[in-house]
């Protein structure tokens, strides 16, 4: 039986479109695989002792008994101390940095939500130059500003800088829980006799809570992952992040053995409450 014109169009393009959908996922399984080969790698050598990333010495935890014990009974030598300095610091500004800049971040987020629009899209537009800056400006900003008012850099500065640069992407995360938002609710409950305090803190930061949280989550990466602000703002007094920690571990030569399973541990625990939150979602919706 003769296929009809019509039919042989169709195959074509059927077969046109499973040649497309093929090279289109290629295409994204090789992107997966570029940017999660360098971490699967960084994993799989946690569980060998070689000093060297790519010389397999043999599966053992002992980089992991070597980074939670401080010590490393093979060679019977001490970790380095400044890593467990560096570590303290990194979750210390982070998680301070994230309450401020969440906090900050959500009330600037209420009271440009509340300007008229001509005056929101600018104050948006000025809330955008921070996050389209490259770090190294902004760090070179922020110490040029801390050297002219005489300020110590320090553990302060450093909590500082973090907060400014990462409160405008709390403002861009609350903002579309705000925009979603019903806007009587507020105004209601002020006409029922709740101050304006209790109005904020009870009918808006509930309805704010998902974007709030999204924010925090945000700040504390951004934290924990920056280099460039922390460099140029924690002083020479020998404060170290992680970033920072790295940097000068990498000009000696090598970097310790004990950071990879440091990044593994990192990693899996963001990538588990990453598919936490996602699964909590999907549950509300």
């Amino acid at each position: 039986m003769e296929l009809t014109s019509t039919q042989i169009e169709a195959q074509r393009r059927q077969r046109s479109a499973s040649i497309r959908r093929f090279f289109a996922n290629a295409y994204l399984w090789l992107l997966i695989v570029i940017l999660y080969a360098p971490i699967l790698l960084i994993i799989i050598f946690s569980f060998t002792k070689s000093k060297v990333l790519g010389n397999w010495t043999g599966f053992t935890f002992q980089l992991y008994e070597n980074l939670f014990t401080g010590y490393d009974r093979v060679a019977q030598v001490y970790v380095d101390p400044n890593l467990y300095y560096s570590i303290f610091y990194t979750v210390l500004i982070a998680l301070i940095a994230g309450v401020f800049a969440t906090l900050l971040g959500t009330l600037a987020a209420i009271g440009i939500y509340n300007m008229r629009q001509r005056d929101r899209r600018v104050i948006l537009f000025m809330n955008s130059i921070p996050m389209i800056n490259p770090d190294i400006l902004t760090g070179i900003s922020l110490f040029l500003l801390f050297v002219f008012l005489g300020i110590s850099r320090g553990l302060v500065t450093v909590v500082i800088a973090h907060v400014v640069f990462c409160t405008p992407y709390v403002v861009l995360s609350v903002m579309p829980r705000l925009t979603k938002m019903n806007p009587n609710i507020y105004e209601a409950a002020l006409d029922l006799g709740a101050t304006p305090f209790q109005a904020l803190r009870k009918v808006m930061l509930p309805e704010l809570w998902p974007g709030m949280l999204s924010g925090f989550i945000l700040s504390i990466t951004l934290s924990i992952d920056d280099f460039g602000v922390t460099f140029f703002t924690k002083g020479s007094g020998g404060l170290d992040t992680l970033s920072t920690f790295i940097y000068a571990d990498a000009r000696k030569g090598g970097l310790t053995p004990e950071l990879r399973p440091l990044f593994s541990l990192i990693f899996i625990t963001m990538l588990v409450l990453l598919i936490i939150i996602n699964i909590r979602a999907k549950k509300k919706q």
